[in-house]
């Protein structure tokens, strides 16, 4: 399984490692800064004022929608690019690659969201929250996994990975589905005869990148103007990009390629900077245990193993799915843990969820504190499963003849 991995896919987990201790960074930043007098500051750069625009057609956001429409939807785009791809020649090519993932994703999903809710139950206004431990965050996930170093099976990176994809597919689906508010069919419309052009773009098979980066960033104005949300327009305008174009060119792997050091290393910590400062001071015990936070964080922390675990067992012992080679339970276990980590994600769509400022920092508190407890208890759980140092360095080493 290991000497199948694709080099790509190697780099992009390095890659994806890296960004994700940039993120933790950015977060420990963003509460540090929060729960300092620097906390009146922090609020007022997210709320800068910011117009763009020609003519009659204006956007006028403040900073943190800018970020939260605008950057995330470059990161959306990523998403469908590595969704595409994972598709059409990675890991969920085929049923006997997807099964598994697919599986334990959907459980993954549906245990989370049922936790929730079931908290939740006497609190009817916190069931828009319902989505928000259902997803994962890969980039973290795979920051604090990079922590184990070697030791970790490239297949059990890789099933993460699948997972996580299939995760942000659900995400995306849910997004579309339940946080969509009115919408101006004019707008929409012109959203999507830029779609169509850039569809024909794809047909032709043009390989230049630059096309598809000008007519996305119309299509995203449109999109955004329409009132769905225009994170969306990301995902629509990545599955235009042909996989092959003329000449042999390889657009999709190009453009993955180049923006993947951006969105690790720039987007996702400026994302993770602008929406994870929650102030503590004055917090009591008791606001952890309040409906909203509390069916966050066991969402996450409960769901998800239980989700993960539960139903990949259950593939694998119907025969629907087989475990991946030289990957133990003890590790599907300790991977649902890291599952578990929903950060960017989370917040993302919490802020979808909620408009009081109240309820999103509950959300901060339930993400924050569930994807930490996670993220400790997986890595102790993973390191105890994977094998010796020794073991791995003498597998590597070349046999005498």
């Amino acid at each position: 399984m290991v000497a199948k991995i694709a080099p790509m896919l190697r780099e992009f987990l390095q890659k994806e490692s890296a960004g994700g201790i940039v993120l933790i960074l950015a977060a420990l930043a963003a509460l540090a800064v929060a729960n300092s007098p620097l906390l009146s500051a922090y609020r007022a750069w997210l709320d800068i004022p910011i117009v763009a625009g020609f003519g009659g057609f204006v956007i006028d956001k403040p900073l943190l929608l800018w970020v939260n429409d605008g950057l995330m939807a470059v990161f959306f785009f990523l998403i469908g690019l590595e969704v595409k791809r994972e598709v059409l020649g990675g890991e969920l090519s085929s049923w006997d690659k997807a099964s598994l993932p697919l599986v334990a994703a959907i459980g993954g999903m549906a245990i989370p969201a049922l936790v929730f809710l079931a908290i939740n139950s006497g609190a009817p206004e916190n069931t828009a929250g319902w989505a928000i431990p259902a997803a994962t965050d890969i980039a973290f996930a795979l920051g604090i996994l990079a922590l184990l170093g070697p030791r970790v099976p490239v297949a059990l990176k890789a099933l993460l990975l699948a997972i996580a994809v299939i995760d942000d597919i659900g995400a995306i689906t849910i997004i579309a589905l339940f946080y969509t508010g009115e919408i101006n069919t004019g707008y929409l419309g012109l959203g999507a005869a830029v779609f169509v052009a850039m569809l024909a773009l794809g047909r032709m098979r043009v390989a230049s990148a630059i096309p598809y980066v000008l007519l996305a960033i119309l299509m995203w104005a449109f999109v955004l103007k329409s009132g769905v949300h225009a994170t969306l327009a990301g995902v629509a305008a990545a599955l235009t990009v042909p996989m092959v174009a003329r000449g042999g060119a390889r657009p999709l792997e190009h453009m993955e390629h180049a923006l993947h050091p951006w969105v690790a290393f720039l987007v996702i910590p400026i994302f993770g900077f602008a929406n994870a400062g929650v102030t503590l001071v004055g917090l009591d015990p008791a606001d952890l245990l309040a409906p909203l936070p509390l069916g966050i964080a066991l969402g996450l922390l409960i769901g998800k193993q239980l989700g993960i675990f539960a139903f990949a067992w259950l593939a694998v012992k119907t025969r629907l799915a087989s475990l991946p080679e030289d990957v133990t339970w003890r590790q599907i276990h300790g991977l649902s843990l890291f599952a578990a980590i929903g950060f960017t994600m989370s917040l993302f769509i919490g802020n979808l969820a909620f408009a009081s400022p109240e309820q999103v920092d509950a959300v901060k508190l339930g993400v924050l504190s569930g994807s930490t407890i996670a993220a400790i208890a997986g890595f102790f759980l993973l390191r105890s499963a994977l094998p010796p140092v020794a073991d791995i360095e003498s597998e590597a080493s070349p046999q005498p003849a």
